[in-house]
């Protein structure tokens, strides 16, 4: 048995093979070895050629000894038949070997036609074999490290009065920790000295005892505990007297400080004092005299004979100083005396311009002595001790580390290097130096922000050797350093390729098809291709590359596991050209993934100006737009594995899927246009992403599939729009698929957590925190060419300012206040940007089960858990829900914020800002179940009872809402103006979201069913419109007045557009009516309008006759549509008839869908909760009688004003109770109102007062004074009627509102309880 033991493993080792021949070629940079005919070799010492080529049957072996082996060579091809084995996987190779690749760009040497220079090719039947030692890639820090000295590992202790007798420290003599502490009082107690003498003898040998007595310890101290302390190694202990000051550390003194040396080999003081100390503090200032008479005297004497009892017997020192502050010193003037025990003389006749000036003086005087003992421990190291997730028994001294950022900036990665440490468990690492940043080692208010820490060495190394300095490449421009690295290529048809436990150093060049590990156009190289085992590269450390980790390149099915990528140019793990299948990427590793020049999405900003400005003629670059996309994991096909991944640190994103319409290059016709759009998502879990500047994941976007040209002048491969929606089978006719995100970590990335567009993207257990913007969910395309979406995220968690600040360096200009404590810490865009949780952008999403924390608006920064895409032009889905929210540490000021004008938000006039709107499902954010959240100023939207939320610069809202899509043309430079009915005074107009020198436009507004509305221009009318119906149900409607110029003619037909065959089938032609009513009698096969020339206005009934599709924006037969084809007389003004249709087609406001109650108090989870406050002042007419009425409500509570003049109502800003309610007639509002003025200064600060007027309103006189103190605007012209909600207090909240009118005022509004002040920046 031992014997088919030993012939296994001789077998599996590859330099034990029978029949190898020794090779040893020497140094010589010129001889080119060929390899062949079934020439089987294996190298055991170091050597230099020109290059090698194995061919034909070849074999190439290195050995496995205990000296290293340095291969100097300029490339080793491995051709037909030939094989490089290094180890294998049931014998990894334990000696330390290095292949050095050589050369440079411009050497006299013809480059290879497919693998050009300096490389390891493997070719069609050759066969690539490394396996190095099996090591821990990387794991999780463990505990936190701090900057600097790591002053964690120090330790103070100091005690005085109260503490009495011997305090004992047990010192752990390995990591300078105190295992434990106890005080004994042996003044006290002889039951004292007997438990000292008991627990020194029972601490464990070897550990370090330091000792102080405190105060008084020798009364009771029995020779049993005496004799315990001695044999510590004291030989004075028994001296011990009453109130003798004693320290200990081994030899006992006063003071006693003793350097020792830790397991880890650092080394550590620990000094112990005990001690009587003596403060002392100054008097008050006393002065007794002036500068009249001879001098200022402020003798001792006399001060303390006036102030016999604020004097000291014995000062310790004087000061003197005049009235205005100035020390006695830097007067210029002579003093007579000075003296702490005489006083203080200042003569005139010592002064040149004979006068002093007026001193005060104060002495200093002692406080009573008190005991004082104290212990500290040191820590002595320039090395840190590193905590660690997983065991790193495989990690060796000499190995060097990277740990990640675990802040905005990835350059915050250090590199250290293990050191030897003995002391050290398997989870701990010694390695030399201190971090000079905070790297993260625990979970953070419920987020694992620990570090990721890489190995970087490996036995087997692989390098390029470089020159010192970049030389004669475009390179240059950009890099002062030598970017012609090596490179490892793998050509289709290779026979095996198996590599690990390698470490790739100063590989890839910065030109195309020459990276790190590059497998190219291999097909599939798994089992479906034939390859049993299936190819893999594991436990590689790729770093301070020149371009990319590794690239997979036309090929399917490759395993990349394990894998450290560090300090790299351009995309690290990279996917190519689009039809890259199946392959798996499990616990890889990638930070510090810089800008290269190779792709326009692999350029920076500079990069892509220099090197892509004029490349077509007329072309200028825009960077943002057309390149600067640099990811550590760039998916060109969705249908790859992403498992247990992070994304440690990019110059743009973590993680992004990229989508190719067409397969470019050489796989230009491996699959029809479209098909990566529709592919389903591989398997995506367990990954992360933080300290990446645009994003942690993007899920959007294409590239250019085709080269520059006159239409289109950007460079091929720049960045363009695409959009996903994942079909079974690739396939858009089948039923869709989920692609599906479980727990992806996303922190501290500057701009977005993760931004997802998509058709069905699901998300389940994720986590975000300290990101600019958590997470985005945009639907899965334009409309009307996608097909509706269903985004969604569940059972996440949201964190928007966490316990983890970063570490402040200079000139960072994002470092600022922040949290609850508004302490500094690094913050991820400007001062003020407004952080946000989820954002919603488009839709429809859908976002349940999500806890937000941590969310706290300033004055100055509008921070919300949920809040809006700033500046967009895009639509706004009614359909985006929320439910089963929960708030943590997030003021209810703090849950939503729909924007307003100022920094960041800009404007607020493109038509997506005006158009917000989510529905609150069971009410956990707003409190009203099924209310719907809208922008406070949209019309289109409200009704009556529409509740305001002044710190979200919202509306709380009940009905049914859809939207409609109107396309224009000819003119398509226009701005619509859209009234409802109701509200004829509050239109809504909207720019539009294309650019105005499109040859069409688009508007999108959100409307309320079942009403009417007007359109109106700012120009003629154009000739053409399309209404599109978006989430409209079956007999969904709207009645809308187009306003057109008078003469004008129409021809209006219904159609039905298919948006996958791109077909339009005509339904039917609208007739002329002449009378409006007829309206209501529309049909699927025909409709009717309703010309009204006097108006201006062409109506229309647009109705729904299909039942809409599940998840779709159209019905199931596609989107139903009315177009108008308008001809209009020539030289026709702005078509705007509001002045014609109103007040003749105004509507009187009415609630079709009743507004939900709010929920109980019993139900609330949050501290803070809404208290629903309305006021109303308002005249009603019978007949010809007019009568007034007014009255306050608080939670469904009316009080009604009986009196003309105001009615004051109070209320606890904190408890939201009533406290009060008091009237004032207008007599006593008229001349000096000194009762009302009265009544307002007597009530307690932060205190709400609302007030309404009934009767004539005296609006005019000193009583308005009132207002302006509880917060109101001083130059507001009062009228008639007033509401009023105001505040007392030192601050001004948001919610503060004033309505005045001639014929009726009103506020509905809810007021935060209990009231906060908002934190200014």
């Amino acid at each position: 048995m031992k014997l088919t033991c030993c012939l296994c493993v001789i077998e599996a080792c590859p330099d034990k093979e029978a029949g190898l021949q020794p090779w040893n070629p020497g140094h010589r940079e010129t001889h080119r070895v060929t390899i062949g005919h079934g020439r089987k070799v294996v190298l055991t010492s170091s050597a230099t050629v020109h290059s090698i080529e194995i061919v034909d049957g070849g074999k190439l072996v290195i050995a496995d000894t205990s000296r290293p082996i340095v291969l100097r060579t300029k490339h080793i091809l491995i051709g037909n038949n030939g094989a490089l084995l290094i180890g294998s996987p049931d014998c990894p190779y334990k000696g330390n070997l290095t292949i050095s690749l050589y050369g440079r760009s411009d050497d006299s040497d013809v480059p290879h036609s497919y693998f050009g220079r300096k490389y390891i090719g493997v070719g069609t039947g050759g066969t690539l074999e490394i396996h190095g030692e099996k090591k821990l890639a990387w794991t999780f820090l463990n505990r936190t490290l701090h900057p600097g000295e790591n002053n964690d590992n120090n330790y103070h202790f100091e005690r005085g009065w109260g503490n009495r007798g011997i305090i004992v420290h047990v010192v752990d003599p390995k990591t300078s920790e105190v295992l434990h502490s106890d005080r004994f009082d042996t003044y006290r107690s002889k039951d004292e000295s007997r438990r000292l003498a008991q627990y020194v003898e029972a601490v464990e040998d070897g550990m370090i005892l330091a000792m102080v007595v405190n105060d008084e310890g020798s009364n009771n101290l029995e020779d049993l505990a005496r004799k315990a302390l001695m044999k510590l190694g004291s030989q004075q202990f028994h001296q011990l007297g009453f109130r003798c000051g004693t320290s200990l550390c081994f030899v006992f003194y006063l003071s006693s400080s003793r350097v020792f040396q830790s397991g880890y080999g650092d080394h550590f003081t620990i000094t112990t004092t005990s001690q009587w100390v003596q403060e002392a503090e100054w008097t008050e200032w006393f002065d007794r005299d002036d500068e009249r008479g001879s001098g200022d005297w402020e003798k001792l004497a006399d001060i303390r004979s006036a102030f016999p009892e604020r004097l000291c017997s014995s000062p310790l020192d004087i000061q003197a100083e005049t009235h205005d502050g100035v020390p006695s010193n830097l007067t210029g003037q002579v003093f007579y005396k000075n003296d702490k025990d005489y006083g203080f003389v200042c003569l005139n006749k010592d002064q040149p311009n004979g006068i002093c000036h007026n001193y005060k003086v104060r002495f200093l005087c002692g406080k009573l002595v008190r005991p004082h003992a104290s212990i500290t421990i040191d820590t002595h190291s320039n090395t840190s001790i590193l905590e660690l997730a997983d065991d790193t028994s495989s990690w060796k001294p000499g190995d060097t580390l990277v740990v990640a950022s675990t802040d905005y900036s990835m350059h915050q990665a250090e590199e250290f290097q293990i050191l030897p440490c003995p002391a050290c468990t398997p989870f701990q690492v010694k390695v030399q130096g201190k971090p000079s940043y905070l790297h993260m080692g625990e979970e953070v208010d419920g987020v694992d922000m620990r570090a990721e820490v890489g190995l970087l060495t490996q036995n087997i190394l692989i390098r390029g050797e470089m020159e010192p300095r970049c030389y004669g490449t475009e390179a240059c421009k950009f890099f002062n350093f030598d970017t012609f690295g090596g490179h490892l290529k793998v050509e289709h048809g290779f026979k095996a390729v198996h590599i690990q436990g390698v470490e790739l150093m100063h590989m890839g060049q910065q030109s195309m098809g020459h990276y790190p590990v590059h497998f190219h156009m291999n097909g599939d190289v798994d089992e479906q291709g034939g390859y049993n085992p299936p190819t893999y590269v594991q436990g590689l450390s790729i770093h301070h590359s020149f371009s990319r980790c590794v690239t997979v390149h036309g090929s399917n099915g490759l395993l990349v596991k394990d894998v450290v990528g560090y300090d790299a140019l351009g995309h690290c793990f990279f996917t190519e050209d689009g039809p890259e299948e199946r392959n798996t990427f499990e616990h890889c590793l990638g930070l510090l993934v810089r800008a290269g020049t190779l792709l326009p999405s692999d350029r920076n900003s500079r990069m892509c100006r220099h090197i892509t400005d004029g490349a077509f003629p007329g072309y200028v670059a825009n960077p943002r737009q057309d390149c600067s996309a640099t990811s550590t994991f760039w998916m060109a096909n969705p249908n790859n594995n992403l498992i247990n991944c992070a994304a440690a640190g990019s110059e743009e994103t973590g993680f992004w899927f990229i989508f190719h319409h067409v397969p470019t290059g050489p796989s230009e016709g491996m699959y029809s246009p479209g098909y990566t759009e529709h592919t389903p998502m591989g398997v995506f879990r367990n990954n992360r992403a933080h300290s990446n500047y645009r994003a942690g994941m993007i899920l959007d976007n294409g590239v250019k599939t085709t080269q520059a040209n006159e239409k289109d002048k950007r460079p091929f491969l720049s960045l363009v729009g695409a959009r996903y929606g994942p079909h079974q089978d690739s396939d858009p006719l089948k039923p869709r698929v989920p692609a599906l995100i479980h727990h992806f970590v996303a922190y501290k990335n500057q701009d977005h957590g993760a931004w997802l567009r998509g058709g069905d993207v699901w998300l389940d257990d994720c986590q975000f925190a300290d990101n600019g913007i958590g997470l985005t969910l945009a639907s899965g395309g334009t409309f009307p060419d996608d097909d509706g979406s269903k985004q969604e995220v569940k059972n996440s968690l949201f964190v928007g300012e966490s316990e983890n600040r970063g570490t402040p360096f200079p000139d960072n200009q994002n470092w600022g206040p922040g949290g609850q404590d508004l302490n500094g810490r690094s913050l991820p865009r400007g001062v003020n940007f407004p952080i946000r949780g989820m954002q919603i952008y488009d839709g429809p999403i859908n976002v349940q089960n999500c806890t937000f924390r941590k969310y706290v608006a300033l004055d100055g920064r509008h921070t919300s858990a949920i809040g809006f895409r700033l500046n967009n032009s895009w639509q706004s889905c009614p359909n985006n829900n929320v439910s089963d929210i929960m708030f943590d540490d997030v003021p209810i000021t703090s849950r939503v914020f729909f924007g307003e004008p100022g920094p960041w938000f800009n404007k607020m006039q493109m038509d997506g800002d005006k158009t917000t709107v989510f529905h609150d499902v069971d009410g956990s954010v707003s409190e009203y179940p099924g209310a719907f959240l809208v922008k406070e100023d949209n019309w289109l939207l409200r009704h009556p009872d529409c509740i305001d939320v002044p710190d979200w610069r919202a509306a709380i809202c009940s009905g049914h809402y859809a939207q409609i899509y109107v396309q224009i043309r000819h003119p398509a430079n226009l701005n619509m103006k859209m009234v409802k009915d109701e509200y004829p005074d509050r239109p809504l107009i909207l720019e539009g979201a294309l650019g105005k020198k499109r040859h069409y436009q688009q508007f999108q507004p959100v409307v309320t069913l079942a009403k009417g509305y007007t359109v109106h221009w700012d120009r003629a009318a154009p000739a053409e419109v399309i209404v599109w119906l978006i989430n409209f149900n079956r007999d969904d409607w709207i009645n809308v007045g187009f306003c057109y110029p008078k003469g004008t003619n129409f021809t209006i037909i219904s159609d039905i557009h298919n948006r996958l065959t791109k077909q339009t089938r005509k339904q039917g032609v609208f007739q002329k009516m002449q009378q409006r009513e007829k309206l209501e009698h529309s049909h699927p096969g025909w409709g009717y309008y309703y010309w009204e020339e006097e108006t201006g206005l062409l109506f229309l009934k647009v109705k729904a006759h299909n039942d809409k599709a599940d998840l779709a924006f159209c019905s199931v037969k596609g989107c139903e549509r009315i177009k108008i084809n308008a001809f209009i007389p020539k030289g026709s003004g702005p078509s705007d008839c509001m002045a014609e249709a109103y007040p003749a087609h105004a509507q009187m406001p009415i609630v079709d869908v009743p507004m939900p109650q709010k929920r109980p108090a019993n139900q609330l989870d949050s501290k803070d909760h809404f208290l629903e406050v309305k006021l109303e002042a308002y005249n009603t007419r019978l007949f010809n009688f007019k009568k007034d009425f007014a009255y306050a409500e608080v939670n469904g509570r009316k009080m009604y004003q009986r009196e003309d003049g105001v009615q004051l109502t109070v209320i606890d800003a904190h408890s939201g109770k009533v406290l009060d309610t008091k009237g004032f007639r207008n007599s006593l509002l008229l001349g000096i109102p000194a009762q009302i003025e009265s009544y307002v200064s007597s009530l307690k600060d932060e205190s709400v007062v609302m007030i309404t007027s009934k009767g004539r309103l005296v609006t005019k006189g000193p009583w308005t004074k009132v207002l302006e103190q509880l917060g109101a605007d001083k130059n507001i012209r009062l009228k008639e009627k007033l509401a009023f909600v105001g505040f007392k207090g030192s601050f001004q909240p948001d919610w503060i509102k004033l309505v005045t009118d001639e014929e009726g005022a009103k506020i509905h509004q809810v007021l935060p309880i209990p009231m906060t002040k908002k934190m200014k920046l």
